[in-house]
């Protein structure tokens, strides 16, 4: 062995390229989330030069390895693998070695269990370092049509209708667009709560096998979409689904401003009702104002009273 496996003790190193070893932390490597082509050059040199490379299934890891002519020995990490896992690599970390980690597609800490590791790292006062790559939210962003200027990831919704239907509500409003990862079985039913919760009018895309062999995207409004998986016979894949932000409500017309104004006149001065007013339909207060004096003096009807 060479000295590093040495200080390592169960690292096995054997690459086609150079892979110097890393300056010691914990490195996050996103890896790709279907076509093995998309890995970064910097991601497989920190995965063969690490002291530890930690994944959540050897399996899944060594398909990686196998393609770019990496050997060398896992470590399991995942969600199950319980506290002494976690505590081993921390070890190895405040003992000045390297540890890679990697889920099984995409980048760690996003829906996976790679979290608790960071933060306890971070805690400990030792260098967490990205290594940036694949990401099947982005992916699907980017990929969806809709606007990336402003999102938020949800991860995956409940399993359960009533804590779905709730979570969805509390996402309704958010000015931006949704992202959200959903098992196969259940996204007939999630999209179906999704166009009775955010409404009809939505535009959305679901995201199935991004970069694999059967990638596929279908775009439309969420109740075009559900009825779109419900004649399905069956689905398969990882999904991704992407809801645009809440559409603009149109601005009250003037019949529904001078309902809202009479209502107010009725109890209050025009100044303090176009004030209010204004509140309520985000109209100018200065317009509103002026058709207040208007209305004191026709009324509801037109008349002059």
């Amino acid at each position: 062995m060479t000295e590093d496996e040495t200080r390592a003790g169960f690292s096995i190193r054997a690459t086609p390229f150079p892979a110097p070893r890393p300056e010691p932390g914990l490195y996050l490597v996103a890896t790709p989330i279907g076509n093995l082509g998309d890995i970064t050059l910097r991601a497989l040199e920190i995965i063969a030069g690490a002291d530890r490379l930690a994944c959540e299934d050897t399996r899944v890891t060594a398909t990686l390895l196998q393609r770019y002519g990496i050997k060398r020995r896992m470590s399991v990490y995942h969600e199950h693998s319980g506290e002494d896992a976690g505590a081993s690599l921390l070890a190895d970390l405040q003992g000045g070695l390297s540890v890679a980690l990697v889920s099984d597609a995409g980048t760690p800490l996003v829906s996976d269990p790679g979290f608790r590791l960071s933060e306890e790292a971070i805690r400990l006062g030792l260098p967490v370092v990205p290594i940036p790559g694949p990401s099947a939210a982005l992916a699907a962003l980017t990929a969806s049509g809709l606007p990336s200027n402003a999102f938020f990831f949800a991860g995956f919704l409940s399993q359960k209708t009533g804590a779905r239907r709730e979570r969805l509500l509390e996402l309704s409003r958010i000015p931006g667009t949704l992202i959200l990862f959903e098992a196969p079985h259940r996204i007939r039913e999630s999209l179906l709560d999704m166009a009775d919760v955010l409404g009809p009018s939505r535009p959305a895309a679901v995201c199935r096998e991004l970069t694999k062999a059967f990638e596929t995207i279908y775009r439309g409004t969420l109740p075009e979409l559900a009825a779109t998986f419900e004649a399905m016979e069956r689905v398969r894949g990882e999904i991704v689904v992407c809801i645009g932000p809440p559409l603009a409500e149109a601005p009250p017309s003037e019949a529904d401003s001078d309902a809202i104004l009479l209502g107010l006149l009725a109890e209050m001065k025009p100044t303090k009702a176009a004030q209010e007013a204004a509140r309520l339909t985000g109209l100018s207060r200065r317009d509103l104002y002026v058709r207040a004096l208007a209305l004191k003096v026709t009324g509801s009807s037109g008349r002059e009273s």
